[in-house]
């Protein structure tokens, strides 16, 4: 039996194959049963916190009903909520919300800040997102690939774009560990960092996947069972890059054509908000400064590949809360 009781969830590097499996039945397990109207709230009375220092849409969402449906209170600070950082350090922050909440979620900065909460609180922490990591949502997408195919090892992942930052690090990861090749299609200075590569590239051999990095579009969306992008600028980040990542990426958006380059079942993913046309404030903004329509993703790739996009942004709150019970109760079954 694998116990996940009382670990930290940070990074998927810390997981086995078999640990991130688990996870990903459990996540199917309770679908199944919030489908069929089951109550499952065997953590009646625990109570979590959530840490948002960066604003979010489907984290918060799914973090909070995975918590309620577990039958947990969750306590909500924003970045004007909570001082962490600011009159009370990190450290001290995480002592305080350790003897008062049994688990601690963070969504924020530097993935330095979620490991000194995993360090200090005494509880287990979960990552929603740092500007390196981002596995809750790789979680998802695991989930949400063996939903549509089937099965996960031998599946190619394309992931086009900026893939030097938490979404294309997890992928790589993800990919990695649980046996589906990894492609990054992106401008070479947008590649994920050398020591990371080198280390999925021996979890790959282990799993039997592997790993591509390259500039060329054809050759890396070539028979690709998933593409996957995510937006250009990231939150957080000065307005002053949008005008070098549309230069630099323009050429990686995900088309039409893209997707008839790749397999003929591919899927389209991406973690969301994606810009792919005009019904935001920031799409209008770019639109009215660089004359864009779309980003990272045409509105007609968008709009006829989108099922799985919503079943991947649903799978959230279904691996979250496999994460948060599996880290707080050994009292679960996945049958």
């Amino acid at each position: 039996m694998i116990s996940l009781k009382d670990r930290n969830f940070l990074t998927l590097k810390d997981f086995t194959q078999d640990e991130i499996l688990y996870l990903i039945d459990l996540a199917a397990y309770f679908k199944r049963l919030k489908k069929e109207h089951v109550l499952h709230d065997k953590l009646r009375g625990r109570n979590v916190a959530l840490i948002f220092e960066k604003t979010s849409t489907r984290t918060r969402c799914s973090f909070e009903v995975a918590a309620h449906d577990l039958g947990m209170a969750t306590t909500y600070l924003d970045p004007k909520s909570s001082q962490i950082g600011k009159k009370e350090s990190i450290e001290d922050t995480a002592k305080v919300l350790g003897r008062m909440f049994d688990g601690i979620e963070y969504r924020g900065y530097g993935q330095e800040i979620v490991e000194a909460l995993a360090k200090h609180s005494g509880v287990p922490v979960w990552n929603g997102l740092t500007n390196e990591y981002h596995p809750t949502q790789i979680l998802a997408d695991m989930l949400t690939i063996r939903e549509h195919m089937g099965n996960l090892r031998g599946r190619t992942l394309a992931y086009m774009g900026d893939a030097r930052y938490n979404m294309g690090n997890s992928l790589m990861i993800g990919c990695a560990k649980l046996g589906l090749n990894f492609h990054a299609v992106a401008p070479k200075k947008y590649f994920p960092g050398e020591e990371l590569v080198s280390q999925c590239r021996e979890w790959a051999k282990e799993s039997g996947a592997e790993i591509l990095l390259t500039e060329d579009v054809d050759e890396g969306t070539r028979g690709a069972d998933a593409i996957y992008t995510d937006v250009w600028v990231s939150m957080g980040e000065p307005d002053e890059v949008w005008e070098e990542r549309i230069e630099d990426l323009t050429p990686y958006r995900v088309t039409m054509d893209v997707m008839k380059n790749a397999a003929s079942e591919a899927i389209f993913m991406h973690c969301l908000p994606a810009f792919h046309d005009l019904d935001t404030e920031i799409g209008k903004e770019i639109n009215a400064k660089y004359g864009l329509t779309c980003m990272e993703v045409t509105d007609e790739v968008f709009k006829a590949y989108n099922a799985p996009l919503f079943d991947e942004a649903e799978n959230r709150m279904h691996t979250i809360k496999a994460v948060m019970a599996a880290t707080l109760s050994d009292d679960w079954e996945t049958a």
